[in-house]
């Protein structure tokens, strides 16, 4: 699409975008969850072309801080869909979800830019949730992450010939996350590499039954959700990248807690069918982890990603000359 409009420099938005959990055990590439824990992200337009870009928190001295970060590449991938000619931009993060942990952080930066793209262009252009997903599982490569991210609460997501769907749910009240986070990373190109090609037939009929008894243990019965998490189709083939995970994933299952990798890991998910059960398994990983291990009570997220006007830059100047008793220029 030629571009056709330009986005006037000084409008800006806020977004808030929450961390997910993909797979939960059998729901390979296809369930999510969003969790309360989250990444947020002021994108500001200005005359100068280019991208700069100040971090807070996680990834601060890390991630790039020019044009190719993945939030300014998601809000030109969201501009270009829409025709729009790309602006500069300003970018202020503050970060809270770990990276290479298996806690959505690459999907949270590119639902981030989108959902800016998408407050930037409000009035000129509507990018729908329909465009927000397809245009985030273009950038992701998959959308189990993006969806819960961009929609929030349990998410179903699917391939069709004409692009990614999703269905969310509402989790029943009952279910408790908490996500034990280990000081080590593991990147999800490396933990896709450790699975085959095939698997036996038993064992994906396996994962079809607890997949849909998955489903059903978090809307309803969270009772269910230790036979409900049980999986064969990728988590023993990627323990061997991460062993201790593997290892506590098993201690805590045996004292009847479901728990599952998170992600491509290495962090894992434990789902309590009551608040309860976080605190006992989080000292349950106290007493036999090797090294250290972050737990985070988490709730789980049901708004997913937002986004919020601010005043522009102009607004600013005149609110702050009325209040110094000036009228603005």
């Amino acid at each position: 699409m030629t571009a056709q409009h330009a986005v006037p420099a000084g409008r800006a938005v806020r977004v808030r975008v929450p961390a997910t959990s993909a797979n939960l055990g059998p729901g390979f590439d296809s369930l999510g969850l969003a969790l309360s824990l989250y990444d947020e992200v002021v994108v500001r337009v200005r005359p100068e072309p280019g991208a700069t870009v100040t971090i807070d928190g996680v990834g601060a001295g890390e991630v790039p801080t020019d044009d190719t970060n993945l939030v300014v590449r998601a809000v030109r991938h969201g501009l270009a869909h829409a025709g729009i000619a790309q602006p500069g931009l300003e970018l202020h993060a503050t970060n809270a979800i770990p990276h290479g942990r298996g806690m959505g952080s690459s999907a949270a930066a590119i639902v981030a830019g989108l959902m800016a793209a998408r407050g930037l262009l409000e009035g000129v252009v509507d990018l729908d949730a329909a465009t927000l997903l397809t245009l985030a599982t273009e950038m992701e490569g998959h959308p189990d992450n993006v969806a819960p991210a961009l929609f929030g609460g349990l998410t179903i997501a699917w391939m069709t010939p004409d692009g990614p769907a999703h269905k969310r749910l509402l989790v029943h009240r009952g279910v408790s996350p908490v996500v034990f986070v280990p000081t080590s990373t593991l990147s999800t190109k490396l933990a896709r590499s450790l699975q085959p090609m095939t698997v036996p037939h038993e064992d994906a009929a396996f994962n079809v039954s607890r997949s849909a008894l998955l489903v059903a243990a978090l809307i309803q019965s969270p009772e269910l959700l230790l036979a409900a998490t049980e999986d064969r189709l990728h988590q023993a083939y990627r323990a061997s990248a991460m062993p201790e995970t593997d290892a506590l994933i098993g201690l805590l299952r045996q004292h009847g807690l479901a728990a599952v990798v998170s992600g491509a890991g290495p962090s894992l998910l434990v789902m309590g069918s009551d608040p309860a059960q976080r605190l006992d398994a989080a000292e349950l990983v106290e007493r036999h982890a090797e090294s250290t291990w972050r737990p985070l009570m988490l709730a789980v997220d049901l708004g997913g990603a937002t986004v919020k006007a601010l005043p522009t830059l102009e607004a600013d100047l005149a609110q702050a000359s009325t209040i110094h008793g000036r009228p603005p220029a």
